[in-house]
Parts: C-alpha cells; sequence; structure tokens
C-alpha cells in the first residue's frame, strides 16, 4: 500500500526524488521556498514549483511554517514527509505532524559534511568519495539516526555541477529504498557517531578568490567546486578573470605565484604555491561569456611572465 507523502524541497537536487515519490506513493503536496526574482528582476519559479505546476500537485510557499502551516500539513495526514535541500530548520511541531516522522536526503555520508554545502565540499576538499545519506530530522541539523546510506566515487577532475546531478540521481534511488522499508515496517535507525562530524558551510564570495600562493591541486579543487556555477576568480590590474576549469600542468616552471608561465595558441599555464602550474581550460571575463581557453588567447593574449594578484 502506498504511503501519503509531502514532500519540502526547492532546487533541482530535490526533483529526482520528488519524481520517484510521485511514480510510487500518493504525493499529497510539495512544499518549496517562496518565488525569487532572478538576475534580471523577472520573478523565477523553483524546480520543484515547476513539476508541482506540471503534474497538478498541491503546492505550499511558506516564508516559515507557521501555526496556521503546520494546521494545514496536519490537515492531509500524511504518513511521511521527505525534505530535499528544503532550506528552512524545521519546528519540533512540523517535525510531529507525519506518522512516521521526517526523513531528509542529505548529500553527504554523515556525520561528514553536515551542513548547507556538502557537495561544494567533498569536491572543495578533493575527496575520492561521497554519497548519499537517508536520516530522520531532528531540531538538530543533520544530527539525526542514519536509515541508510549509499556511497558514490567522485570522478578524476568532476566538477560540482556533475556530482550534484549524480547524487541527486542517487538520491532518489536512496529514497525510493527508504520508503520501502517505511512501508514494510523494517526500517531500522543508527545513531551517528559525534566524534566524527564535520561540516560544510556555504562558500562565501571571499573564498571564491583565488590565492595562488596555495597549492596548485587545492586551487584546482576551488575552480572545480564553483564549476559550472559562479566560478572561481583572479584579477590582474583592473581586470576580473572568471576560471571554471583547469588541470595540473607535467611541466616545469620556474617564477613566482600567480605568474603567467607559459602562455600560447592553446596553453595559459599559471604557476602556484607548490610550484607547480595549473593549465586553464576555461574561463570568462567580466560582462563576457564563458569561453575555452583556444577561444579566449585568440582575441586576448596574456604576456607570459605577468601577474595575476
Amino acid at each position: 500500500m502506498a504511503l501519503k507523502v509531502i514532500f519540502l524541497g526547492t532546487p533541482q537536487f530535490g526533483v529526482p526524488t520528488l519524481q520517484k515519490i510521485f511514480e510510487k506513493h500518493r504525493l499529497l503536496a510539495c512544499v518549496c521556498q517562496p518565488d525569487k526574482a532572478g538576475s534580471r528582476g523577472k520573478v523565477e519559479f523553483s524546480p520543484v514549483k515547476k513539476f508541482a505546476l506540471q503534474h497538478n500537485v498541491p503546492l505550499y510557499q511558506f516564508e516559515k511554517i507557521s501555526r496556521d502551516g503546520v494546521e494545514t500539513l496536519k490537515s492531509l495526514a500524511p504518513d511521511v514527509m521527505v525534505t530535499a535541500a528544503y532550506g528552512q530548520i524545521l519546528s519540533q511541531e512540523v517535525i510531529d505532524i507525519p506518522r512516521y516522522g521526517i526523513i531528509n536526503v542529505h548529500g553527504s555520508l554523515l556525520p561528514e559534511l553536515r551542513g548547507a554545502a556538502p557537495i561544494q565540499y567533498a569536491v572543495l576538499k578533493g575527496m575520492k568519495r561521497t554519497g548519499i545519506t537517508i536520516l530522520k530530522t531532528v531540531l538538530k541539523v543533520d544530527a539525526g539516526d542514519v536509515l541508510l546510506q549509499k556511497p558514490l566515487d567522485v570522478l578524476p577532475y568532476e566538477n560540482c555541477g556533475s556530482l550534484f546531478e549524480r547524487m541527486a540521481q542517487l538520491g532518489a534511488q536512496c529514497i525510493e529504498e527508504a520508503l520501502e522499508k517505511i512501508e514494510s515496517g523494517k526500517a531500522t535507525y543508527t545513531p551517528q557517531d559525534e566524534t566524527k562530524v564535520t561540516f560544510s558551510a556555504k562558500i562565501t564570495a571571499e573564498q571564491e578568490r583565488i590565492d595562488w600562493s596555495k597549492p596548485s591541486q587545492e586551487i584546482i579543487n576551488l575552480i572545480l567546486a564553483l564549476s559550472p556555477q559562479t566560478g572561481a576568480y583572479t584579477r590582474m590590474g583592473e581586470t576580473t578573470l572568471k576560471i571554471f576549469d583547469a588541470r595540473l600542468s607535467d611541466k616545469q616552471y620556474e617564477g613566482r605565484c600567480g605568474q603567467v608561465v607559459e602562455c600560447g595558441k592553446k596553453v595559459l599555464a599559471v604557476l602556484c604555491g607548490d610550484g607547480k602550474a595549473i593549465n586553464v581550460l576555461q574561463l570568462q571575463l567580466q560582462n563576457a561569456k564563458k569561453m575555452d581557453v583556444v577561444s579566449f588567447l585568440c582575441g586576448r593574449r596574456l604576456e607570459t611572465g605577468s601577474c595575476f594578484e
């Protein structure tokens, strides 16, 4: 017998999970964050809202789930509620609504990388493996008991966007299995090891700037963690440049941190703090489109020996 489920989430990460719930269970409603204005001031619907509208699923958008919101959700009498990147901390009143509680789809192998940006941090830290955790929601963020986990290898030079998509699909697989366990009465929960907790706060604008004194692999990890959305940025004089992809160079160079040590028709190599260089592959000038390094060098020659700050 299908479970009655309310889904809470906003961005694309939750959509495969939402789709799986829609296919396998009785989706009572979706709850997502209020609409926000896009870059040009036009209101943009979130991926979860678009899904709800396309599939005629009742939709609620709360600034915060107040007493009225609690009563509305209670009236739906859900068996379980599922959250995936919802973006709000839930009160105990909300947590107590469903018969079987609330379970969350989290993008790391907890207790590693609790917090808002676990997928970005997996790339930023150069982790070889991460995964999905399905856990019970409690008042303390990402601290609930674990229902199940599935690992996922991070591919060489994989950026955050690619890992995000693969993790979203894995999350959908995990929620299918988790709801089957709950439905059959076979769900068991394991407490997290609090001695192994690490965190993943949102990356700040200050952290997005490349520090060329850092080791080459650390700089590449930063670039990949911020790709394809914001990119890691650097400056040369008054010029700001965003870098979206790079690889370690196998050549040996001499120079100082941030120096352009090779600038040819196909190569833009910059020296890092460990004496190794990275080859920039994709970049963007301010107010311009992203381009590969060959296109960039055709129109805008940098001088070998010039230096990024």
